[in-house]
């Protein structure tokens, strides 16, 4: 397995934020036996060398982590892991800012344990929000300039002027098609192109695949090799080619989110996927005014949806899993929906979580054919040269 790390695939130009992996808390080098299937998730101190303070976390817990880290203070690896992004990184090395971050990181868990009752109420982002060194002054322009808003990630209940969930899921099931159709699309074979933020150029060439009711892979073919996400109904994985854990199986909350991505390959049976579902005060997003219906899942899986309020047609889908450093989100944004074989499939969409964001759109869809179950299994890495 590949060790090298590739610096600003997902890196959002200004920002620097981390494309896949680390960048502090513990050094990391792999062990000979990463790339062995293991009937056990594989924990940090495992797959890592000198982690001292995440330890008994899976890996993919432990990226989701490292991400959350890079979002709080917009860095890029590099900028704490010795040789990162050449040839010959030296994961296992101690300079100051990682052994500052390991401070940082056992004063936020104090603070929560000893306020909070050890509740994840403070993270790095309550303070850094981007900045590797907090405001200790509010800026004025922030007090009275355009505000921003950052919504929780559990919303409140909306007590009135607003319509039930199922009021909600029913127009949106009404906007797909209805549910005769839905039921008739059982599987699905798509073709695209995914082009990494802050790229240019016609992008990468995608394949998808989807089997109902909650089976799917989607497969870029990058430069460096295949980037592949896959849920076959019971466990998934996740690709990335040229990083220093090339690929790793999802579990916990992260594994309930990716079989709510399958589902919504088929959002027949969405509404019955999560529960506690509430409906929340309405927003606009990106000019487009939104019903907002919030739900929960397993291993504290949380979800927001939000439909146009117009057609009834999902146009993004947050989620959140649990972390050691707290909710790592995944959003989704979907648009340009089509009709094939009677049913409304979005045709453009990006997928962005802390270590990046992509954009897809498909050019060819071809419904209800056979698929090979194969398809859906543990993906294989498929390394390029890199010119």
């Amino acid at each position: 397995m590949k060790s090298s790390f590739r610096l600003g695939r997902f890196c959002r130009p200004g920002l620097a934020l981390v494309t896949g992996i680390s960048i502090w808390i513990t050094a990391v080098a792999l062990t000979s036996g990463q790339s062995q299937a293991s009937p056990r998730p594989q924990m940090s101190e495992q797959a890592f060398k000198n982690i001292q303070v995440l330890k008994g976390i899976p890996v993919d817990e432990f990226m989701g982590t490292m991400g959350l880290f890079s979002a709080a203070l917009s860095v890029c690896c590099a900028e704490c892991h010795t040789g990162a992004g050449t040839s010959n990184p030296k994961w296992e090395d101690d300079p100051p800012r990682k052994r500052t971050a390991r401070r940082m990181m056992q004063m936020v868990a104090t603070i929560n344990r000893e306020n909070f009752n050890g509740r994840q109420v403070v993270t790095c982002w309550t303070c850094h929000r981007g900045d590797q060194s907090p405001l200790v002054t509010p800026p004025l322009d922030r007090m009275y300039g355009e505000p921003v808003v950052q919504p929780p990630d559990i919303l409140a209940a909306a007590t009135s002027g607003e319509p039930t969930a199922d009021q909600i899921f029913d127009k949106y099931i009404q906007a797909l098609g209805g549910a005769a159709p839905l039921a008739r699309l059982t599987s699905y074979v798509a073709k695209g192109t995914s082009l990494p933020y802050g790229e240019v150029g016609k992008g990468f060439p995608t394949e998808i695949y989807a089997k109902a009711p909650n089976q799917l892979v989607t497969i870029v073919h990058q430069q460096e090799g295949d980037m592949a996400r896959s849920f076959d109904g019971r466990e998934g994985y996740f690709l990335l080619p040229l990083t220093v854990v090339e690929e790793y199986p999802w579990t916990g909350g992260a594994l309930e989110g990716a079989k709510l991505d399958a589902e919504l390959a088929f959002p027949g049976r969405i509404k019955d996927f999560l529960t506690n579902w509430r409906v929340s005060f309405s927003q606009t997003i990106n000019g487009v005014d939104v019903r907002v219906v919030q739900g929960t899942g397993a291993a504290g899986l949380v979800a927001t949806l939000y439909f146009d309020k117009e057609t009834g047609l999902l146009v993004r889908m947050a989620r959140y899993t649990n972390s050691a450093a707290g909710r790592v989100p995944t959003q989704i944004d979907l648009s340009d929906y089509r009709t094939v074989a009677g049913v409304k499939m979005p045709f453009k969409w990006s997928y962005a979580w802390v270590s990046g964001r992509e954009d897809f759109e498909l050019t060819d869809v071809q419904p209800n054919v056979a698929i090979d179950p194969a398809k859906f299994g543990r993906p294989v890495a498929v390394t390029r040269p890199i010119r």
